[in-house]
């Protein structure tokens, strides 16, 4: 086969706005023909963003889309559909109780004379997933008897069962997958690649992009900021670089803290599919963070620590003596409570207002024989409002109709109302502006100090680093590295949680 040239798709000065938010600003991104182009940055740098507007989704406010010579200039699903782009998302989206030949053949079934081909779709269905992804999966098996990786080729296969495909997006492909499985789904995109087919891979994961792709695109901040010809292990810390591109040493606290003993411990805890063997010591008065990507076993082990989830293996240690954590009541009890990931839906009632939301947890406390002391309640509740600096100071006010930062301080003086001994705090200022986030940094700061045990779950190695003493990373269900802040550079964090090489420079 001849080396391709040209470029089949190129996307050029493509802007997005939002009310408020410049998604995409002056964006470009050019594929080669019959090459893969991965594409990568940080959380919220625009890269989801301009594959919905490749795909149809979102209409572009600016900017030109050319495929295969031609401008595009109408971008329904439908029209890109019929140029041949095919999208491979994180999400599987097949019926459970669907066979893989009407799984694949689904939208387009083969018909005859007497009604749908079952026999022949079963058929054709078995050849292309053979001879397209050398895969041998009946075409009658229901798709819920399949493993993950199976069902991410019937994915596949129903994209480009019709033959038209010219490119194909795969958008985080292996998040759902194991380490075992992501092989078989390289080896079905080398078979693509040499049947010509030019694909876009968009992954968090930098040791993937250096494997498989033959460039790519980095976006920051909405930009593409620029592309990296012939990718290879030794370009990760070139491509971190690129992604991260700010100085961020101001937002965070000085660390007045000092740790003291173990509070948590945790042995060989597992729950033998989202993460297992995990050894981990939290001690008082100290901030430690946990890193990984989706599919890490990052939020597992949270929810596991905190009673959400059950462990199928190991045990958790308080003060040296073995505890079980049947439920997040049993956590409570044993002083450790957790700021939820999702702030509006776990950790607020948004109808209340916030001096209920403060005293949710801690009622006994400031009631009377079984009826609330109202004054009580709103004296307790102004005091920890003010200590957080919640806004507007009133504790009348509906949670609803707080901010996102000032939301997350109310839950905050929740579990302080408690007089609780470990903090989790699961992506702590996800969707609060920078404002808030030197207020959230601040407080946290101030647990550890007044000798609490603080966890800090996050996606965002800037923060970590910003934040923490130490930083355990996952990858794939297990600690692959525990760092000590002061002598970890941001570009070896997200070369750990990436899976990525760095060369050089791995510490700071």
């Amino acid at each position: 086969m001849t080396e391709p040239t040209g470029h089949i798709l190129q996307m050029s000065g493509i802007t997005k706005i939002f009310p408020g938010v410049v998604a995409l600003d002056n964006a470009n991104l050019a594929v080669r023909e019959g090459h893969i182009h991965g594409l990568v940055g940080e959380n919220g740098a625009g890269k989801s963003t301009i594959i919905k507007v490749l795909a149809g989704v979102y209409g572009r406010d600016a900017g030109e889309v050319v495929i295969d010579g031609a401008a595009m200039a109408a971008m329904t699903p439908a029209h890109v559909h019929a140029a041949g782009i095919r999208f491979i998302h994180q999400e599987l989206h097949l019926v459970p109780h669907f066979t893989v030949a009407e799984s694949v053949f689904m939208g387009q079934e083969l018909q005859g004379w007497f009604g749908i081909k079952s026999r022949a779709m079963a058929e054709a269905a078995e050849t292309f997933l053979k001879e397209t992804l050398n895969a041998e999966i009946r075409g009658t098996t229901l798709i819920r008897d399949l493993g993950v990786a199976q069902r991410k080729l019937v994915q596949i296969a129903r994209a480009l069962i019709d033959n038209k495909a010219r490119i194909v997006v795969f958008d985080e492909p292996t998040a759902p997958l194991a380490s075992r499985e992501i092989d078989q789904l390289f080896e079905a995109i080398a078979r693509l690649k040499a049947r010509g087919i030019s694909m876009v891979y968009v992954s968090h994961y930098l040791g993937e992009i250096t494997s498989i792709c033959d460039q790519v695109t980095v976006f920051r901040n909405g930009r593409d900021v620029g592309v990296i010809e012939a990718i290879g292990p030794q370009d990760t810390g070139r491509m971190i670089n690129m992604m991260v591109g700010r100085d961020i040493s101001d937002l965070y606290p000085a660390k007045a803290h000092a740790p003291a003993a173990a509070l948590l411990r945790v042995e060989a805890l597992g729950d033998h599919k989202h993460f297992d063997n995990i050894d981990l010591e939290i001690r008082r008065g100290e901030i430690v963070g946990v890193a990984g990507l989706i599919g890490s076993g990052r939020e597992e082990l949270v929810d596991t620590i905190y009673g959400l989830r059950q462990p199928a293996a190991g045990r958790m240690l308080i003060d040296g003596k073995p505890v079980r954590l049947a439920s997040p009541a049993a956590a409570v009890k044993q002083g450790i409570v957790l700021v939820p990931r999702d702030r509006r839906q776990d950790g607020l009632v948004l109808g209340m207002t916030v001096a209920d939301n403060v005293n949710l947890a801690s009622l006994e406390d400031v009631s009377r024989a079984y009826l609330i002391n109202r004054p009580a309640a709103a004296k307790r509740a102004d005091a920890l409002a003010a200590k957080l600096d919640i806004r507007p100071r009133n504790v009348d006010t509906v949670a609803r109709l707080l901010s996102g930062g000032n939301q997350q301080k109310v839950v905050l003086a929740r579990w302080l109302a408690t007089g609780s001994r470990l903090f989790i705090l699961d992506e702590p200022t996800v969707g609060v502006d920078i404002g808030a986030k030197v207020e959230i940094y601040r407080l946290i700061e101030r647990l550890a100090g007044d000798g609490a045990a603080v966890i800090v779950s996050s996606s965002d190695p800037n923060e970590l680093i910003g934040l923490c003493d130490r930083i355990v990373v996952m990858l794939r269900g297990s600690i692959v590295a525990n760092v000590d802040t002061a002598t970890t550079s941001l570009d070896a964090l997200i070369a750990l949680t990436t899976g990525g090489e760095l060369h050089e420079g791995a510490v700071a």
